[in-house]
């Protein structure tokens, strides 16, 4: 029986389809394109670790958005497991935007 090998580059597109699913409930813009995404990594197992943050601190969603992110990223049959760490360092700011955005929310 051979074993099929998953690009982690072409999982990696699976898991921004995914984020950009995910909507800040304040504010009609996906996550990924809110900037609030930094890093997602996938290592040869399909752990998948991502590194976000939110609009704030004291985000109202602070305890149920980063869980969203974890199952939606764990629903993909490719991915092993998923993680998400929040980190405030850098801050986010409306530069982390994507021009999407931006024209999404009349800032252009």
């Amino acid at each position: 029986m051979s074993e099929t090998t998953i690009d982690t580059a072409e999982l990696g597109e699976k898991i921004v389809k995914v984020l950009k699913t995910i909507f800040d409930p304040e504010i009609p813009v996906d996550i990924y394109e809110l900037g609030l995404i930094y890093d997602v990594f996938v290592n040869e197992d399909y752990d998948v670790k991502i590194l976000m943050t939110l609009t704030t601190p004291n985000c109202p969603v602070a305890e149920t958005l980063p869980l969203e992110v974890e199952e939606k990223v764990k629903s993909l049959n490719d991915v092993k497991d998923a993680e998400v760490e929040i980190t405030f360092d850098p801050p986010w700011t409306q530069d982390l935007m994507s021009e999407e955005a931006k024209l999404e929310l009349g800032m252009l």
